[in-house]
């Protein structure tokens, strides 16, 4: 029961919608009327503007971390079930309740369930990521390389069972999938820069 109890609030908890519930708090607008029409936290940077989107970050980070932490609290006898709780948390953002199962990509709460359980390959992911958005501009490609990174260095640095690696590659998967309308805008050079929506949108 408890376990049961963990992966439900894990859901719940994830699909707390940040940016949605942030840009409606300083704009009074639904973000998933502008932009790429996403509800993470790159859309609303874009979109409402840089604190809006480190926000956004940040709360759905915790999330990812939140979950994995309140499993390791209630359940500290398993090994997997702080895993388990993560990818929920994961699923919950990407295919929120909230929202009529309309959620953001993954991203930042991918980095919070995996800063939580694998730091190390997590730092290095982040690293690749900040370096291709600084070169070029765009945070997707940024995000698509981070989530091939995590997955290949999991498999070789840290003290984690298998099973880590192996859903930290289908999480991997499953964010490079939820990026394909990125990589068609992307390939037609029309993908959206990574810009201070507060410049640009000031009036909205």
């Amino acid at each position: 029961m408890t376990n049961l109890i963990l992966l439900l609030v894990s859901y719940l908890i994830g699909g707390i919608p940040s940016g949605y519930l942030i840009t409606k708090k300083l704009k009074g607008f639904d973000i998933r009327n502008y932009g790429s029409g996403n509800p993470g936290a790159a859309n609303v940077y874009r979109t409402v503007g840089k604190w809006a989107g480190i926000s956004t970050f940040l709360c759905d980070a915790f999330k990812g971390a939140l979950a994995v932490e309140l499993a390791k609290y209630f359940a500290p006898e398993s090994q997997y079930m702080p895993l388990i709780c993560g990818f929920v948390a994961i699923c919950g953002h990407m295919w929120t309740v909230y929202l009529k199962f309309r959620g953001g990509k993954g991203v930042a709460t991918s980095a919070g369930v995996f800063g939580a359980l694998l730091p190390v390959p997590t730092a290095i992911a982040f690293a690749s990521f900040a370096i291709v958005v600084w070169k070029t501009g765009r945070i997707s490609p940024g995000s698509i390389l981070a989530a091939v990174v995590l997955p290949l260095t999991s498999f070789f640095i840290g003290n984690h069972p298998i099973g880590y690696s192996i859903v930290c590659t289908v999480v991997g998967i499953i964010v490079i999938y939820k990026h394909i309308p990125n990589i068609k805008r992307m390939l037609n050079k029309s993908e959206l820069a990574f810009e201070d929506g507060s410049k640009k949108n000031a009036n909205k």
